[in-house]
């Protein structure tokens, strides 16, 4: 059975080299590997590393955490682009943080997972709700809005 790239399993997803849907690389990658993804939503898991540039007294700074949810909608374009429309990487930036609640911050070595939902998408903007868990701990919610070069 073949995969369908619309609808993908989670182990077809696990095994794709994050760093070919990011324009980020090493050392400001800060998420891990992609495991859901369809129309609306995407979710990545990542296992907090204690050399993170945005760890702080052993734990991930909200601007970290601000960072991994970019770049977890960043993975979805990027999946997006290369697996259904066969394009390259593009360029997006943070427009917009709203409604954000820090509740925690994971420790080094803690492994979250970051979903986001699209809310809506116009003129190369979007808007998507996100929150990043760990175990079973809501550590942040927020709205990003992101832009994508085209």
């Amino acid at each position: 059975m073949t995969n369908d790239v619309k609808h993908p399993t989670e182990e077809f997803l696990r095994n794709i080299d994050i760093h070919t849907l990011l324009p980020q690389q090493k050392p400001f990658v800060m998420i891990g590997s992609l495991v859901g993804y369809d129309d609306t939503t995407t979710i990545t898991e990542t296992t907090i590393k204690p050399d993170n540039i945005f760890v702080d007294n052993g734990k991930f700074s909200t601007a970290g955490m601000i960072e991994n949810i970019a770049q977890t909608c960043a993975a979805r374009i990027g999946y997006t682009n290369k697996y259904i429309l066969k394009e390259g990487v593009t360029i997006g930036v943070i427009a917009a943080v709203r409604k954000m609640k820090v509740m925690d911050h994971p420790a080094a070595g803690e492994t979250i997972r970051t979903t986001t939902t699209v809310v809506g998408e116009v003129a190369g903007m979007t808007l998507a709700m996100a929150t990043i868990t760990a175990d079973d701990r809501t550590l942040v919610t927020t709205q990003v809005k992101l832009g994508v070069k085209n």
